[in-house]
C-alpha cells in the first residue's frame, strides 16, 4: 500500500498495525474508533484501538 499518506493528527507507534506509516510513528487513517475492554475503563491500559488491523508477515 505504497499511496499510504500520513494523518498529522493520529500519532502511532504500533508499527504491527497494517495502518502505521512504519518509518513514521503516525497513522494513514483518516480517522480511527477507540474502544475499551472494560465495563469502567480508569487507566489508558484500559482502552484500545479498534481500527487496528494486523500488518501481513509482521508477526507470529
Amino acid at each position: 500500500m505504497s499511496d499510504k499518506k500520513k494523518n498529522d493528527n493520529i500519532r502511532c507507534s504500533v508499527s504491527q498495525c497494517l495502518h502505521n506509516m512504519v518509518t513514521e510513528d503516525y497513522c494513514s487513517l483518516g480517522c480511527i474508533s477507540v474502544g475499551t475492554h472494560e465495563e469502567n475503563p480508569t487507566v489508558p491500559e484500559c482502552t484500545d484501538c479498534n481500527s487496528f488491523v494486523k500488518r501481513t508477515g509482521c508477526c507470529q
